[in-house]
């Protein structure tokens, strides 16, 4: 059962995941892989606009992609933007990547080796991944401006488009408090959490909405704070 507080810390947490970056024409549109092939779909979209002449989809596969994705993420949005009329000389594959760290470096190793001058990332992820992808870019590629975008929608949108409440809810949480663990860990920038949104994210924690914590080897949930 969702109580009303939980919906309502949920919602604050969705709100603060994304950065509300205007998209503007950058050097790339990087597409960080993962399940969702509206990844891809949002990546297009800023091509056709004008904002990238170049689309770079970075990803491998996951326990959770291999079956959906068996040629990898990356490979698997690089036909989608074909498929949605992206000509194959402006599209970029990155398949190695199992990570947001990863995807960032190799990416990053990609465009050196191929001679493209990048000033500016358009950095293409999930609407509530959009601070983490942030977080992670700024601290290994600290040279480029990064510009957040994701698919243009609300929390229940997005509820919809996954079909398990539950579900999101975690990822919502672990994606917060890996923005608290990371940085002391080398992994991304630090980043301000309001007061308001860590009362959020620990109320959803006392409430079960953990599965996707990141764990230390005796089963404790890791915590930290920016």
């Amino acid at each position: 059962m969702i109580s009303t507080q939980d919906w309502a810390d949920t919602q604050l947490l969705w709100d603060y995941h994304q950065m509300g970056h205007t998209p503007r024409p950058c050097s790339v549109a990087i597409g960080l892989g993962s399940h969702d092939l509206g990844v891809a779909d949002a990546a297009v979209d800023l091509y056709r606009r004008g904002m990238a002449p170049l689309l770079v989809f970075t990803g491998a596969t996951s326990p959770t992609t291999r079956e959906r994705m068996p040629r990898g993420e990356a490979v698997h949005y690089q036909e989608r933007a074909i498929e949605l009329g992206v000509p194959t000389s402006a599209v970029m594959v990155e398949p190695r990547a199992r990570n947001t760290g990863e995807n960032i470096r190799f990416t990053r190793e990609l465009l050196a080796e191929a001679g493209v001058s990048v000033s500016s990332v358009l950095l293409v992820s999930k609407p509530y991944e959009e601070r983490r992808a942030y977080a992670t870019a700024r601290k290994l590629w600290p040279e480029v401006e990064i510009v957040s975008a994701s698919s243009p929608m609300t929390l229940q949108d997005y509820i919809d488009s996954i079909g398990d409440t539950r579900l999101v809810i975690d990822m919502l949480v672990g994606a917060l408090q890996r923005l608290l663990i990371y940085p002391e860990q080398g992994f991304m920038i630090d980043q301000e959490v309001p007061a308001a949104v860590m009362a959020s994210y620990e109320r959803l924690c006392q409430s079960g909405f953990t599965s996707r914590l990141v764990r230390d080897n005796s089963g404790q949930i890791l915590s930290g704070r920016p």
